[in-house]
């Protein structure tokens, strides 16, 4: 595996009657599972009176390197989860209020998102074969990276030759203080005035 792996996942959301005065319907993501067809478009899974669940959308769940201690967190909380971004959809012609808009396996992502104004986070049960994938993905990709602390470049002694082609200005001043100019080809020129 590399240091990203895709999956894509399909997304079930439920549509459920509610009492609000504001609002008809309540949309919520209810599950994920895999090796959905590439396309979803809203097709309807169940319905029974008002309430209804949708094969919303197909998404990845993009697998990072650099996320592998989340996804240890999330697996080892007892429930391992996918959590879903559900985003008010503004489109007049969609049909449905809510638009799929991401799936992490990673907690702290998911809290990210849940700061937005109009992202809705469900958390939903991980499949196990997901479960697998994603230790699999931990296993190879372990965070235990020993810290190495950058050492400390030791000083040029005046005997070295010098570095990005600048005498030290140590040996600069010695030789000023000798008062010998020498010209570009190495010849004294003369002393310099007092």
């Amino acid at each position: 595996m590399s240091a990203e792996f895709t999956i894509p996942v399909g997304v079930v959301v439920a549509r459920e009657k509610i009492d609000h005065p504001w609002q008809e319907y309540r949309w919520r993501s209810i599950g994920v599972f895999l090796d959905a067809p590439e396309k979803a478009d809203w097709r309807p899974l169940m319905k029974q009176g008002p309430a209804a669940h949708y094969h919303a959308a197909t998404v990845p769940l993009v697998l990072h390197r650099k996320e592998t201690m989340s996804y240890q967190v999330n697996l080892a909380n007892g429930e391992p989860s996918i959590y879903v971004v559900l985003r008010e959809d503004h489109d007049a012609d969609s049909g449905h209020p809510v638009s799929v808009h991401a799936v992490t396996a990673s907690p702290f992502e998911a809290q990210t998102y849940g700061e937005m104004a109009f992202d809705t986070v469900d958390r939903v049960q991980m499949p196990e074969r997901l479960v697998s994938i994603i230790k699999a993905f931990i296993a190879e990709h372990p965070m235990d990276e020993a810290f190495v602390k950058r050492q400390r470049q030791p000083h040029v002694a005046k005997d070295e030759p010098h570095a990005f082609g600048q005498e030290p200005i140590v040996i600069l001043r010695e030789r000023m203080a000798g008062r010998t100019l020498r010209d570009s080809r190495g010849k004294p020129r003369g002393e310099e005035p007092s």
